[in-house]
């Protein structure tokens, strides 16, 4: 099987993880977070890269780009999960399955946070598990690519 590879985007605020009210988000830094990954990935026998960016059309480009390198995207969109247009056509116009991630349960916070315009385009969400959803997300990506490329391959 050829190697799967996975773009990993954290989205604004991500940068303050560990110190940004950890009583919501948890004491893990980013840089842990994606350290975690890398360390899932080599398990996996996959490859991830990861960006963090405060900036939707930075988001929004890597999204793009993505199309070329990566069979699979985890995005933790932070508060562009709830506002961006921009983010959720980024996601449909590239057709790359890509997982929806939060450190926090979003339906358990604030009224605004409840709506999200990335999981109606995703092939699923996980939130509420702090770090732990980043490593569900990336396991649940993994085996829905494994299985699609598997069918794919069959149906050729």
């Amino acid at each position: 099987m050829s190697e799967i590879s996975i773009l990993v985007l954290h989205g604004p605020n991500l940068n303050l993880l560990g110190l940004r009210e950890p009583e919501i988000y948890g004491s893990a830094t980013l840089t842990e977070i994606n350290r975690a990954l890398e360390l899932d990935s080599k398990k996996l026998q996959v490859s991830v890269d990861c960006l963090q960016s405060n900036c939707e059309g930075v988001l929004v480009d890597a999204i793009h780009k993505a199309r070329t390198k990566y069979q699979g995207i985890i995005i933790n969109a932070g508060a562009y999960t709830h506002t961006s247009v921009a983010i959720r056509d980024a996601v449909v116009g590239v057709a790359i399955p890509t997982v929806e991630v939060h450190l926090s349960n979003i339906y358990t916070r604030e009224e605004f946070r409840h709506h999200s315009y990335i999981a109606p385009v995703a092939i699923g969400q996980i939130s509420g598990f702090g770090a732990d959803s980043y490593h569900l997300g990336l396991q649940a990506l993994v085996n829905y690519l494994r299985s699609y490329l598997t069918v794919k391959k069959s149906a050729s």
